[in-house]
């Protein structure tokens, strides 16, 4: 079954387990090279929307302090 991978934490276990089974030759070297590269960029669009989110909450703050 797929692995569900909504969070830094999720990519951080995934890449851990890529890792140890390289270690261990359960992992074909370049299986492995994959999907570290899409872990990298799921974890940059991770941060975009992590950033996209403090955008908007700090935008938010700005408009509810300038109503007062």
């Amino acid at each position: 079954m797929a692995r569900r991978l909504k969070s830094f934490d999720d990519v951080r276990r995934l890449l851990a387990s890529v890792i140890n089974r390289l270690e261990t030759k359960e992992i074909d070297p370049a299986i492995a090279g994959r999907i570290t590269y899409t872990a990298n960029v799921l974890l940059r669009a991770l941060e975009a929307r992590d950033i996209e989110n403090m955008e908007k909450r700090l935008a938010a703050l700005e408009t509810r302090g300038t109503e007062k």
